[in-house]
């Protein structure tokens, strides 16, 4: 066996749950089933909607649940984690069903999944980190935007709506609705929307989502009301199956694996951290939490379920109904295997329109309005990535929008970084080293200091500023506060160099340290410098010398 098919598999099974990860399990127990059992009540109406949003209907999202959620919380990095559909995920994945179908969707789970597990492989879990806090901040805003948009045909009770875009959709619908309005599912959802949010403020602990939908599915089987419904649900798992497999279209689906596959990655890290911060002591590991939303990606398609992964809203759920344990996760999905063997005839019973309020219902709670309004506040900069960030989630997608969010986060950030880098002359002072410096200053010496980080960003500023250096003999560069330096950095301070010495001024360096030395070396700058021993490891030193060339170009 090779060194590296040691080490991959070495790292596999490091990514393995152990015997550690289940000790939690002996705590509370009993705790953890009804938390689970909790869990799984408010996640049967969440997973019939996101299932229809998505457009492989509400099988697809109750399978997702099961398979997924029971998957992702064996293999998974926190005890906390509650997976299945999302909301977020239904955002992606409504545009790969109208161009690719249903068997498309589940090759692009798998696809993702793979990649997954590949990132978890790979040790890149703790980046999400980085990720900047108004972006996650608009993109969250824009989904609730979007998952309420997709609400509105349902709501309105119009089947036949279409556009290029969620909102065309939706507009679509409302037009539709003003020619032949229909009443009832608007009132049906606006009820159930109404008693989840109203509710929740009297009881938090009721379930007012599974209250809301039972009463309107009562309500439709009752009265003469005409509201479209789910439809029928086998009873039972579908079989696993391998038919949706199309290697020849793996290159085609590439582009949308990749961004399910990000935003799996991102929405399970975020809900894991909350999680934590949630509980005191637990702490979740990144890549096994990658791995096992992999694993998930690869089970939930064999068996018709979507693309999954970590449900903010539910793993919250789950932590305040006590769940300190995996076996809360894994009761959720068994108790909704068992609704699905069950209850599937009365299941398909319900209205979309009650679906359609749970969704609507949700989105409110997705937004934190103080969170959005502070950060709006809080600079310009954070401002304009939350805004932008926002506003491309609705207008196009998701994945678009964290992209375009992190590169301007970037800009202002770089932008930032470049305008704390300094180019100071130093005053040569009678105090600082000895009485010399006056006859020093006379000869027309100058040191100036470099401060903070040298750069691509602040490396043009920089040029301009050293160049503009007039009437003088010796220049000391006093380099031991650059923080940081780069290859263009390095260049432009070559360039500056060649310039000031093709005016006959000499250029000493002082204070380069062995790192920022190592990247001068490379690109072969200053080695001129080098070779005339112009190049000195204090400014001491560097300020005798300059006084002896300036001495001498004096006498002559």
């Amino acid at each position: 066996m090779s060194v590296a098919t040691a080490a991959v598999r070495d790292r596999v099974l490091g990514l393995l749950p152990g015997r550690a990860d289940w000790q939690a399990v002996r705590r509370s127990p009993r705790r953890d089933l009804l938390a689970g059992l909790t869990v799984a009540i408010v996640a049967l109406p969440l997973a019939l909607a996101f299932g229809v949003t998505s457009g492989l209907g509400a099988q697809a999202g109750l399978v997702t649940a099961v398979v997924a959620g029971a998957v992702a919380a064996v293999f998974g990095g926190s005890n906390l984690q509650v997976s299945g559909p999302t909301g977020a995920m239904t955002v992606v994945l409504v545009p790969v069903v109208q161009q690719f179908g249903p068997t498309g969707v589940l090759m692009v789970g798998a696809m993702a999944g793979l990649v997954l597990i590949a990132l978890a492989l790979a040790r890149l879990g703790r980046y999400v980190r980085y990720l900047p806090a108004p972006v996650i901040e608009g993109f969250t805003a824009g989904i609730a935007v979007v998952i309420a948009l997709q609400q509105v045909p349902a709501a309105l009770g119009v089947t036949d709506a279409h556009g290029d875009r969620v909102w065309a959709v939706a507009a679509d619908a409302v037009v539709r609705f003003v020619v032949h309005p229909r009443p009832a599912a608007l009132a049906v959802a606006i009820g159930v929307a109404a008693l989840m949010l109203l509710g929740a403020r009297w009881r938090p602990g009721l379930p007012f989502s599974l209250l809301g939908v039972a009463a309107a599915t009562i309500l439709a089987e009752t009265a003469p009301v005409d509201l479209v419904r789910i439809g029928a649900l086998p009873q039972g798992l579908p079989a696993p199956s391998l038919g949706f497999l199309d290697l020849g279209a793996a290159g085609v689906l590439l582009p949308s694996a990749l961004a399910v596959a990000a935003l799996a990655a991102l929405e399970s890290l975020l809900s894991a951290t909350v999680a934590d911060g949630m509980t005191v002591g637990e702490r979740h590991d990144p890549d096994k939490e990658l791995f096992g939303q992999g694993l998930a990606n690869l089970a939930s398609p064999l068996f018709g379920g979507i693309p999954a992964t970590a449900a903010i809203a539910r793993t919250a759920v789950n932590v305040r109904a006590g769940a300190s344990s995996k076996l809360a996760a894994l009761t959720h999905a068994a108790a909704l295997a068992a609704i699905v063997l069950a209850a599937a005839p009365l299941v398909g019973r319900i209205p979309l329109a009650a679906l359609a309020g749970v969704l609507l219902a949700t989105t409110v709670r997705m937004v934190e309005a103080g969170s959005l309004w502070a950060l709006a506040r809080a600079t310009r900069g954070d401002a304009l990535v939350l805004v932008l960030t926002f506003t491309v989630t609705v207008i196009w997608d998701l994945v678009t929008a964290v992209a375009v969010g992190i590169a301007v986060a970037i800009v202002i950030a770089l932008r930032a970084v470049a305008r704390s880098a300094r180019l100071e002359q130093v005053p040569l002072e009678p105090g600082e080293h000895n009485a010399e410096e006056h006859a020093l200053l006379d000869a027309h010496i100058v040191a100036y200091r470099l401060d903070g980080p040298l750069f691509f960003a602040a490396a043009h500023n920089f040029l301009l500023q050293l160049s503009d250096v007039a009437d003088v003999r010796v220049v000391i560069l006093r380099m031991s506060r650059v923080s940081t330096m780069d290859a263009t950095g390095a260049q432009v301070l070559g360039d500056a160099i060649r310039r000031l010495r093709g005016r006959g001024i000499a250029v000493l360096l002082s204070g380069v340290t062995p790192g920022h030395g190592q990247v001068l070396s490379v690109l072969g700058v200053a080695e001129e410098l080098r070779r005339d021993g112009l190049v000195f490891p204090d400014t001491p030193a560097a300020i005798r010398h300059a006084r002896g060339l300036a001495l001498s170009a004096a006498a002559h």
